[in-house]
């Protein structure tokens, strides 16, 4: 099981250099439910629609995703050993909250 990043999301729909190995994609991919929300805002500020944003949709509809649950957003108001975006923050939270149940969770970012 791999948690996914939205920058890896993005890195992919943009073609990106820096983007995983199209193997990912047929992995088991988790992620918070903000995903869906992080990329398409950031399709919509680069004003893609179409194909961009049917991809995008069929990829998070491909995943499972996490609620932001109350013992998520318990742990992502604790601090971080390193201080860190909200969204960040929320992300690790939720990555972690999987890991207790979980045990071979990867992170993609």
């Amino acid at each position: 099981m791999i948690y996914l990043d939205s920058s890896v999301l993005l890195a992919h729909l943009f073609a990106e250099a820096r983007r995983p190995d199209g193997a990912i994609w047929t992995e088991r991919l988790v992620s918070s439910r903000l995903i869906k929300y992080e990329v398409l805002n950031r399709l919509h500020a680069r004003r893609l629609g179409g194909a961009a944003f049917d991809a995008a949709v069929s990829l998070v509809r491909s995943m499972y995703l996490l609620d932001l649950a109350p013992d998520v957003l318990a742990r992502a108001r604790e601090p971080f050993p390193r201080p860190i975006r909200t969204l960040d923050g929320l992300h690790l939270a939720s990555l972690m909250y999987l890991r207790r149940t979980e045990r071979d969770v990867q992170l993609a970012t």
